[in-house]
């Protein structure tokens, strides 16, 4: 199984270190015979190529088996003429990754004001408000006049209905209960679209309850009784604010993984950005990074049907846990360790597993 390992701006080189030691540690002891490529994209690819991603490296990522991306400066790269290519626009779009799964829980060990919750946003990836990748040539954000903006949106009975059966397909897998979160009220033909399409995959999954909220009020709901859900499937740019929202509530944004997951490719990447206001200074928290590689195996394993993948991954995400509890994580997450370190340990409970 190949994964191609780009370690990205800022704290994404540290952070990248620890997660591919934690990666190194769980191919060991579940047999998994990973290759890890390492590649460059980012600052460090225009710096030696002209551009933050180049063709070449497309092909090298839909060659290999996974993708595992590290934070990038995405606000440097604004000009894609001069090669300022958005990495993680570039790869959601080009590998047609159309579900986000954010996972969100609460961790023994982390302060939290909530009551304990594990829950799942599935966020459609590819349309919606999202400027930058909903049409085919130009972008879909207007200025009319110096003081006119015109926003469009895209919504696509296919891009609904393929992201309702991530959602489903996971939900199988969980608690069986899925909530579909809208904005039908006032955005009554797209999102009319979007509740239409996923209550019709819904047919497919008898056995899981389907609920449904409306975006502004379900932000209330997940902050008053977050433990209430399971799976919360939604549109782009609101399962963009309720994944930070829900990670935030488990106690901190570096506990929230996240893959991009399509029909044939899929990319492990960090909640949050690259901070470059920390990097070098071996505190930034690697978990986020790490528990998203836990998902891309996750993802491997579910679409080869290889339990050893699923088992590397559920490994990694149990010894996380127990490392925060014990405080053998960052600062920010009430640990004493730097990031290096942090991986090192994580690395170490896997290797003394027993099996």
């Amino acid at each position: 199984m190949k994964l191609v390992v780009l370690p990205g701006d800022g704290i994404g080189p540290e952070t990248m270190a620890a997660t591919v030691e934690v990666l190194e540690a769980v191919s060991h002891k579940f047999d998994l015979n990973l290759s890890l490529d390492h590649d460059v994209a980012g600052h460090e690819s225009l710096r030696k190529y002209g551009a933050t991603v180049t063709p070449e490296l497309l092909a090298k990522v839909k060659a290999a088996d996974g993708l595992m991306l590290g934070p990038m400066a995405t606000y440097d790269f604004k000009d894609e003429a001069k090669g300022e290519i958005n990495p993680s626009k570039f790869f959601r779009k080009e590998l047609d990754l159309f579900a986000n799964i954010r996972p969100a829980r609460t961790w023994a060990g982390v302060p939290h004001k909530v009551d304990d919750f594990d829950l799942v946003v599935v966020r459609e990836n590819t349309e919606g408000f999202y400027a930058d990748r909903n049409i085919a040539s130009g972008g879909s954000e207007m200025l009319i006049t110096s003081d006119v903006v015109v926003s469009l949106r895209r919504i696509t009975r296919e891009c609904c209905a393929r992201v309702a059966r991530s959602a489903f397909e996971l939900a199988q897998r969980r608690r069986k209960h899925v909530s579909i979160v809208h904005k039908a009220n006032v955005l009554k033909l797209g999102d009319g679209m979007f509740i239409e399409e996923c209550q019709r995959v819904a047919k497919d999954f008898p056995e899981v309850e389907v609920d449904e909220f409306i975006v502004d009020a379900m932000m209330a709901h997940v902050v008053r009784a977050p433990q209430r859900f399971d799976v919360i499937v939604t549109t782009n740019m609101f399962g963009d604010i309720l994944s930070d929202l829900t990670a935030e509530l488990s106690g901190s944004l570096g506990l929230g993984g996240s893959v991009n997951a399509g029909q044939q490719y899929a990319m492990g990447q960090a909640a949050h950005g690259s901070a470059p206001d920390i990097a070098g200074q071996d505190i930034a928290n690697p978990f986020s990074l790490i528990l998203s590689a836990s998902q891309l195996l996750n993802w491997c394993g579910q679409r080869s049907n290889d339990m050893r993948f699923v088992r590397a991954s559920e490994a990694i995400v149990t010894c996380a846990a127990q490392a925060v509890e014990h405080g053998e994580a960052t600062r920010d997450v009430g640990g004493q360790l730097g990031t290096a370190a942090t991986g090192r340990k994580l690395a170490q409970r896997i290797a003394s597993l027993t099996r």
